[in-house]
This record gives C-alpha cells, sequence and structure tokens, in this order.
C-alpha cells in the first residue's frame, strides 16, 4: 500500500471511530474479559519447572497475572501445565494509586486482583525454566519509568500490561514507549474504548514515531476493529461476518512493528466469531500474532478456560501447522528473544 492511500485508510478510519455513538461501553455478550473472583476451585500443587506438553510440542504464553482473581499460586502452576503452557509470561500491575488515569481505584491490580512488579519477579526468581516476567506502573505516576525500569534491570522481557485511562499519545506514555525503545523490550497495550488507552484511531502516529518499539494489541477495541464495518465502539464483542480492512487488520498489515496479543475473551470472540475470516486473517498476519491466555479460571480445560478453548481454536483455525506453531511458539520466541 502506498503512503498516500496509506494516510488516506487512516484518515477516513478515524473519522470512522471519532463519529461512533458515546453511550457507555457495555458490551453486546455475555463473553467478557476475566474478571472478579471465580467460584474456587480446587487445585492441585505443581513445582515451577517448564511443563511437558501433551503435544510435545512447546506452547509459549505471553499473558497472565500472578494472584488473578485471587487464585493461588499452586492453582496457577496447574493451571499452566494443564493447557501445556512451556514458558509463561506473567504480566504485573502498576502501584496502586487513586485517581482519572485509574479510574479512582478501579484499575489497581489491572481490575483484576492482579499482584504487582515485586510478587512477580520474586514468583520468577524460583522458577526460571517456566516463568518470565514484565515491568509495568501506572503511566501519569510520579516516578512511574523510573520504577518500570529498575525492573526492565533486572530481566523483565515486556512493559505490561498497560491499562490505564490516559490518552495513548500523551506525553506520560511517550515517555515509556522512549523507555521501550532503550531497553529493547515490547509494550503491550489493553484498548477498551472510552476505559483503558484512548485514541485508538491516532495510535498510528505513535507506531511511526517509534518504528523501533514492538507493540503488542490486546483486548475489547483492538479486536473489535478487525472488522472494517465495526462503526460503534460501545460494541467490544461484536458477533457475526467480519470484512477485512478494519483498524486494527491495517495497523498489522501496514507497521511492522505492531502485533497482536490472541488472548482473553475478546481474543477468543475475534477467532471463533467468523472462522471463514479467521483461516485467512491468521494466515496473512501469521507473523504477528501470539497466544496468550490471559485467563483466570482454575481449571484449565473445560468451558470455563479462554486459555484452553484459544488454543483449540488456533490448532483448528490454522492453515497448516507451520502458521499453528508460529503462533503458539515461535513468534514469542523471536520477539521476546527466548
Amino acid at each position: 500500500m502506498s503512503t498516500v492511500k496509506r494516510r488516506e485508510f487512516l484518515t477516513s478510519s478515524a473519522l470512522a471511530l471519532l463519529s461512533v455513538t458515546t453511550r457507555g461501553y457495555a458490551a453486546h455478550s455475555t463473553l467478557r474479559e476475566p474478571q472478579g473472583r471465580p467460584k474456587q476451585r480446587r487445585g492441585s500443587t505443581g513445582s515451577g519447572q517448564a511443563a511437558e506438553p501433551a503435544s510435545g510440542e512447546p506452547i509459549i504464553d505471553i499473558h497472565q497475572h500472578l494472584g488473578y482473581s485471587g487464585r493461588p499460586d499452586d492453582v496457577l502452576l496447574a493451571h499452566q501445565r494443564a493447557i501445556g503452557a512451556t514458558r509463561t509470561i506473567l504480566l504485573p500491575a502498576g502501584r496502586r494509586a487513586t485517581g482519572p488515569s485509574t479510574h479512582d481505584g478501579l484499575a489497581n491490580g489491572l481490575q483484576a486482583e492482579a499482584l504487582g512488579n515485586e510478587a512477580c519477579y520474586q514468583f520468577v526468581q524460583a522458577r526460571r525454566q517456566a516463568f518470565l516476567f514484565g515491568a509495568n506502573d501506572v503511566p501519569d505516576l510520579d516516578g512511574a519509568t523510573r520504577e518500570i525500569e529498575r525492573y526492565l534491570k533486572r530481566g523483565a522481557v515486556v512493559i505490561a500490561e498497560q491499562k490505564f485511562g490516559v490518552e495513548c499519545d500523551s506525553p506520560e506514555m511517550q515517555k515509556i514507549y522512549a523507555l521501550a525503545r532503550a531497553y529493547d523490550v515490547p509494550v503491550l497495550m489493553h484498548w477498551q474504548f472510552k476505559m483503558y488507552n484512548y485514541g485508538f484511531e491516532r495510535f498510528h502516529k505513535m507506531l511511526e514515531k517509534f518504528p523501533g518499539v514492538k507493540f503488542l494489541g490486546h483486548a475489547q477495541t483492538w479486536w473489535a476493529n478487525i472488522d472494517r464495518n465495526h462503526t460503534d465502539q460501545t460494541v467490544l464483542y461484536p458477533k457475526g461476518p467480519v470484512t477485512p480492512g478494519g483498524l486494527t487488520d491495517r495497523y498489522l498489515s501496514d507497521y511492522p512493528n505492531m502485533y497482536g496479543d490472541l488472548s482473553a475473551g475478546s481474543g477468543l470472540n475475534a477467532l471463533t466469531r467468523d472462522e471463514d475470516f479467521t483461516h485467512d486473517f491468521l494466515t496473512r498476519h501469521r507473523n504477528k500474532l501470539l497466544f496468550g491466555s490471559d485467563c483466570n479460571d482454575r481449571d484449565g480445560g473445560g468451558p470455563n478456560c479462554i486459555g484452553a478453548q484459544t488454543i483449540a481454536a488456533i490448532r483448528r483455525l490454522a492453515a497448516n501447522r507451520e502458521i499453528e506453531r508460529k503462533l503458539l511458539y515461535e513468534n514469542a520466541e523471536r520477539l521476546f528473544r527466548l
């Protein structure tokens, strides 16, 4: 696509996004990102060693949380073994704060009781074969980049999960992007209309300003916009046929530094709503999409386990084994230099 045509497309996409209605942001679906405390289930204990996958092939889970919805550590370990994850990246919450960017504290713990930097760092130290950790903080909190850098120096492999009520191109966020550039780590962003990371239609400016930074898109607004006809941004879990060429689709196509995190209910919804589209989408973006679970269930299987369902969907819908392995393992290995 020529530079002129690409800018024409992005301009029209931005106008479409800016023209949507603003009557709240509740999803029109029963599928949700995991939030709150699930029903307690019995889980077995587990070691910190890398799991032995049932398929005989490794899986990297790029999106998990420690303490997720109150889940005990031993249950997390058992869950990751059950889904076949041989390596897992733990994404910490930022420091607790009360203000607009955390919606007066609602976003503390990533709105999911997720634990912070130090807890994730300490958990990983005894489990280095199977777990890695990210670094995170509330972007407009005093000393945010110092807090993130402290853990980057200790081995964090990503700045994530950025899930706060801020403009995506604000000076505070640009400081985080610059830090990611300095340490050569990706930034994973939770896009949710009128809730987390504002200005999705403008994000191409940041992709262009920071071409050396690799960005991972995640959550409802990111995945809803695979569809060119998605105009009502208050619909967070759209259903039905997908028309190629949505803003997310174009970001992945037009920017070498844009990647997609397939995790959570939003990722699973995007994979399964139009499987004919998905088959082509996974093929076109086979080098840009990475498996994550972002799953707070306690079984590691069955109807409550988004991670297991996402793995099954990838295996069913990938055009061939080569693409399947890219999505479940190879792309993450390359992006995080594992």
